[in-house]
C-alpha cells in the first residue's frame, strides 16, 4: 500500500495533461514547491476538479511517484473564488502566485512564504486596502524572505514611507496588512519597492504585464 503524505499548501499553477488529467504546482509549508498530477481531474463529477485551480488553499493528501506527486484527496480551507470575480484583482492575485512560483524551491520548507501568500490573498479581498498598496507590501516582504532587500528605502522617502518600509520588513505576517498610507507616502513607497525590484529581480511576470496594460487603458 502506498504511503500517503499530507501537505498544507496553495495551488500556484494548473495545466491540462492529456484529455482527463491535470498537473498542479503547489507551494507547501513542509516541502516547498511541488508538482503533482491529478488523474481524471477533468472527468465530470470528479471531486478533485474544484481542487485543481489556482488560489486554492488547504491540506493535500498525496502519494509520491518517481518524479512527482499524485494527488489523492484534499481538504480545502479556502478557494479564494472571490478574487477571480474581478479581473483586476485576479491579475494582482495571479501576479502574487507567479512571484511565489519564481521564489519557491523544491524540498525547502516554505512556511513563511505560504503564510505571506495566504495573508496577501485575504488582503486583496479587503475593500479598505488599496490593491496597489497590497502589491508593494507583498513584493517587499517576499524579497525580505529571500534575503534580497535593504534595511532602508534605496531612494528618497519621507518619514511615513520610511516607517512603512521598516514595518513591512519586520512586522509579524498576521499584522502585515493593517495600515494605509497617504497618496504621497504610498507613491514614495511604491517607487522605492520598484527600485529594489530592479536591483534584485530581473524577470518578466505575465500577470503584471496584463495588469499594467489594463491600468494604462489598453
Amino acid at each position: 500500500m502506498r504511503e500517503i503524505t499530507e501537505l498544507t499548501g496553495m495551488v500556484l499553477k494548473s495545466t491540462p495533461v492529456g484529455e482527463t488529467d491535470r498537473r498542479v504546482v503547489i507551494l507547501t509549508k513542509e516541502r516547498g514547491k511541488i508538482t503533482a498530477f491529478v488523474h481524471g481531474a477533468k472527468r465530470p463529477g470528479n471531486p478533485l476538479m474544484a481542487v485543481c485551480r489556482p488560489f486554492v488553499f488547504g491540506r493535500f493528501r498525496l502519494y509520491e511517484g518517481r518524479e512527482s506527486y499524485n494527488l489523492q484527496s484534499a481538504d480545502i480551507a479556502n478557494y479564494f473564488s472571490e478574487i477571480t470575480e474581478n479581473m483586476e484583482t485576479a491579475c494582482y492575485g495571479s501576479y502574487f502566485l507567479e512571484l511565489a512560483d519564481y521564489f519557491g524551491r523544491e524540498g525547502i520548507e516554505a512556511s513563511e512564504m505560504l503564510l505571506l501568500l495566504y495573508q496577501s490573498m485575504r488582503a486583496l479581498l479587503k475593500p479598505a486596502l488599496p490593491d496597489p498598496l497590497v502589491q508593494r507590501i507583498f513584493e517587499l516582504r517576499i524579497l525580505v524572505i529571500n534575503g534580497e532587500y535593504t534595511e532602508q528605502p534605496p531612494g528618497q522617502a519621507g518619514d511615513s514611507a520610511r516607517y512603512a518600509w521598516e514595518y513591512i520588513i519586520a512586522a509579524p505576517l498576521e499584522r502585515l496588512y493593517t495600515f494605509v498610507l497617504r497618496e504621497d507616502a504610498q507613491k514614495e513607497l511604491s517607487e522605492n519597492v520598484e527600485r529594489l525590484k530592479k536591483k534584485f529581480l530581473d524577470h518578466p511576470f505575465h500577470s503584471l504585464q496584463i495588469l499594467q496594460m489594463m491600468q494604462d487603458g489598453y
